[in-house]
């Protein structure tokens, strides 16, 4: 019976530069299918096993943990977010948590001004006439959208992503950069010229509002029909966060009154979109299947820093970028 310690990976199309750096010293096993595992495989998979290689489409609760066995020692996300995990379970069994917070931000901003470049300019309602012969010839106000310049640009949330999204914004001359958080970045801020305001100034004053904060009970749903209602007619709203943060239904029905003017979303929920949603039937909206991480480097790299994470975690040394709560 072989005395390295065995890890269990939940997808097989991580790059496999990280699963490399696991075979060298582990047991790999990993599942098939580039498609999420099925529960009951992965109930059945990580039994015996030292750590976990995970994705943001696993739910990994006391179920999971339980399936295991007392080994097991670790488990690593290859994601930014770890909502999927039950980690004050994890905790509580000694069992530690990894994820890839860092080396997202770059990849994760540039995604979203392009989605914000996108959806202001309409470039896909555009692209669309191209196609089916709405372009008939040149006019003066058709296909026409609203520029950054001289704009009020609102950020909810101003950590690592929301920092880089606003220095990637603050060239396009917008006339007032917002953010709101629980706490005070004035050092941050005055890189971008970016003032606080608070929760519902933001609402009123945009002209687009950019989702990029974490989801949390506190933010669950916190874009909800009362803060549609709040915003400008001509707002632009912006989500790379995550699906939960907005109330869809909500959402869906301010798009199609016209009470905002557009939404660009690289979130959903559910992931992915059923296609009989009642967002993909609108103009107005450009909807993305969750690609804000997906440079190729960026992802090499995350996949890296989860196994690093797993073998940090198996030899008792720091991980690279561990969980703490």
């Amino acid at each position: 019976m072989s005395s390295l310690p065995s890890v269990y990976v939940t997808r097989p199309d991580v790059d496999i530069s990280g699963l490399e750096l696991l075979r060298k010293s582990c047991n790999v096993t990993t599942w098939s299918t580039a498609l999420p595992v099925p529960r009951h495989e992965l109930l059945r998979e990580i039994k015996g096993k030292d750590a976990l290689y995970c994705a943001l489409t696993d739910r990994i609760d006391a179920d999971v943990l339980d399936a295991a066995g007392d080994q097991l020692k670790c488990v690593s996300t290859i994601s930014v977010g770890y909502e999927h995990i039950d980690v004050q379970e994890c905790k509580k069994r000694g069992i530690r948590v990894g994820y890839t917070p860092d080396v997202l931000t770059d990849a994760t901003a540039e995604l979203t001004l392009a989605l914000l470049l996108a959806t202001n300019r309409r470039l896909f309602e555009a692209n669309k006439q191209v196609y089916n012969g709405g372009w008939k010839s040149w006019s003066p106000m058709w296909m026409c959208g609203q520029g950054l310049k001289n704009s009020r640009v609102g950020l909810y949330g101003f950590g690592r992503i929301g920092q880089e999204i606003a220095a990637r914004i603050a060239p396009f001359k917008p006339a007032l950069i917002t953010y709101t958080t629980r706490t005070a970045r004035p050092e941050e801020a005055a890189k971008v010229n970016a003032q606080r305001v608070d929760f519902n100034e933001m609402l009123c004053l945009s002209d687009f509002i950019v989702v990029c904060c974490a989801l949390t009970p506190e933010t669950k749903e916190i874009f909800n029909a009362a803060a549609f209602d709040k915003m400008k007619p001509n707002c632009i709203f912006i989500n790379t966060a995550r699906g939960g943060v907005v109330d869809q239904k909500a959402l869906c029905e301010a798009l199609h009154a016209k009470r905002i003017l557009g939404a660009g979303l690289d979130v959903t929920t559910p992931e992915p979109l059923p296609l009989d949603d009642p967002l993909l039937k609108l103009d107005n909206v450009v909807v993305l299947p969750h690609i804000g991480s997906a440079d190729i480097e960026t992802r090499k790299e995350m996949s890296r820093i989860t196994a690093r994470n797993i073998l940090a975690a198996l030899s008792g040394c720091e991980m690279e970028s561990e969980v703490f709560v």
